[in-house]
């Protein structure tokens, strides 16, 4: 399976930083002046990005998608020196991908005598990092200006996190619906294949409308599972939820994909993609279509 990401032509990047914002997964961060791509695991390849350079510096490329893997990243993070480094185990901490950034930590405690900076500064620099964001934010009212960014950025709504639900307790209220969600984002654009909350789960792809018309979505179909919303209809680029959906086949190893559609005709949309990507994917998953009418009802649940 091929996947596309960004490069960047460092030659051509004049450190402006119009592309930062624009990441919605906030892998691109302005480090030593230059535009650099930090996470090359959460880079979605959308390329919201090379629209908002305008020295033509960044494009997308592609190329055959293997597993991530932290060692042949962090590798590649050396050798753009100590403050890269420090950019992409932060990054790392911050979206809880701890497996990988524990890789990380490891390989350059191995190789510090090979590596030309001090990787125990590196190493405190994160962790302190990590003690910051527990102070409090002080909140400034000078005005913003998006024309440069010192620290980096992307859209604090599409951070990907993983999170537990609490029990439920006798304390609730009466008619209260816990949420069964655990993780963020769910959107199909803004989902991160890679990320570890997919690996191994029972995935429900859901049509936008469905959790909206069915008042147990929650507590019946998604409670244990993890969730990706599409509209088939209103939704642009949808080629990239086929390459999202291989992906989550075969690098996260989805278990089983739970489809559920409404009965308006142009819901079928979001079937078709799941048994596209599985046709297209090496691994074969079982797909479970359920279809909802407007009044929540399910009028059809079939494997396909």
């Amino acid at each position: 399976m091929k996947r596309e990401i960004i490069e960047i032509d460092e030659e051509k990047c004049n450190g402006c930083g119009e592309c930062i914002p624009n990441c919605h997964e906030g892998a691109l961060q302005m480090i030593d002046g230059k535009a650099r791509l930090i996470s090359d695991l959460m880079c979605d390849g959308l390329g919201a990005c090379i629209g908002h350079c305008p020295e033509g510096a960044i494009e997308i490329i592609e190329r055959e998608a293997q597993p991530y893997d932290e060692i042949i990243v962090i590798k590649e993070m050396v050798t753009k020196g100590k403050n890269t480094v420090i950019a992409h185990l932060t990054h790392l901490k911050d979206h809880k991908e701890f497996g990988f950034y524990k890789q990380g930590i490891k390989y350059l405690q191995e190789h510090k005598d090979k590596i030309d900076f001090d990787i125990d500064e590196v190493i405190n620099t994160v962790s302190k990092n990590e003690m910051d964001k527990k102070e409090p934010v002080q909140i400034k009212t000078e005005p913003i200006h998006h024309h440069h960014h010192e620290h980096g950025g992307g859209c604090p709504g599409s951070l990907s996190q993983s999170f537990n639900q609490p029990e439920t307790t006798t304390a609730q209220h009466a008619g209260e619906v816990q949420s069964q969600l655990t993780h963020w984002p769910v959107q199909m654009h803004l989902i991160n294949p890679a990320a570890s909350h997919f690996h191994n789960s029972d995935l429900v792809l859901a049509a936008d409308c469905v959790a909206f018309s069915m008042g147990d979505f929650h507590n019946k179909h998604l409670k244990g599972k993890t969730l990706a919303i599409a509209c088939p209809k209103l939704d642009s680029n949808t080629d990239v939820y086929i390459q999202k959906l291989i992906s989550l086949i075969d690098d996260a190893k989805v278990n089983t994909i739970t489809i559920m559609k409404m009965t308006v005709p142009c819901c079928g949309g979001i079937l078709q993609m799941a048994q596209i990507a599985s046709q297209q994917a090496s691994r074969k998953v079982p797909i479970k279509s359920i279809t909802v009418d407007i009044n929540g009802k399910i009028q059809h649940e079939d494997w396909v």
